[in-house]
């Protein structure tokens, strides 16, 4: 049974990993961290990142038991191109997920609003695109020029309905709840 009683832990990604048996080397060396991926048959991508490789061992290892909610706190900045960074942590981001019945139901994040840093991570992932990383962005000059006329702090969230929707009625799949007609089986 998920206890929604407030308030709901706090804990950093890296803490999390490691209350779920994953070594301490594994965040501050990428090569640990494909070693430990490939010994938990956790599939990498060759060129991956050590924030992506992180990303796919918190998925595989940490994230199914995730029961109770939990606030997933301080990911890497490679993972989060538009988040502003930690002022104590820079290699880190002001971002949190939301997790509840090993799923994640929220994702939120501080606004990155410094011109000079966005263009630095556009061109970032403008390469990581051309090593072949699907997911990376492509470069926003509009994007940039906007952020130099001055973009306030500002911050977003985004919840997962569905997801909510299954923890709260039990259920195993997201087509059981879903809104959309056309998109669940006609039987």
């Amino acid at each position: 049974m998920i206890d929604f009683t407030p308030p709901w832990p706090r804990i950093s990604m890296i803490n999390a990993m490691g209350k779920h048996g994953v070594p301490a080397d594994v965040f501050e060396d990428i090569e640990k961290a494909r070693e430990f991926a490939e010994g938990n048959n956790i599939d990498i991508e060759t060129k991956a990142g050590h924030g992506k490789i992180l990303d796919e061992i918190f998925s595989k290892q940490v994230e199914p038991g995730l029961i109770q909610p939990v606030f997933i706190t301080d990911y890497p900045l490679e993972l989060s191109p538009l988040a502003k960074r930690k002022k104590d942590a820079p290699e880190f981001v002001e971002r949190f997920e939301l997790f509840i019945g090993g799923r994640e139901i929220a994702n939120a994040f501080s606004e990155l609003n410094d011109p000079a840093d966005q263009m630095s991570r556009f061109l970032e992932q403008v390469e990581a695109r051309k090593q072949g990383d699907e997911e990376a962005s492509y470069m926003d000059e509009d994007f940039v020029r906007a952020l130099e006329y001055g973009m306030p702090p500002a911050a977003g969230e985004g919840i997962g309905i569905d997801r909510l929707l299954m923890i709260l009625t039990n259920t195993a799949s997201i087509r059981d709840v879903i809104l959309f007609p056309q998109l669940r089986p006609e039987h």
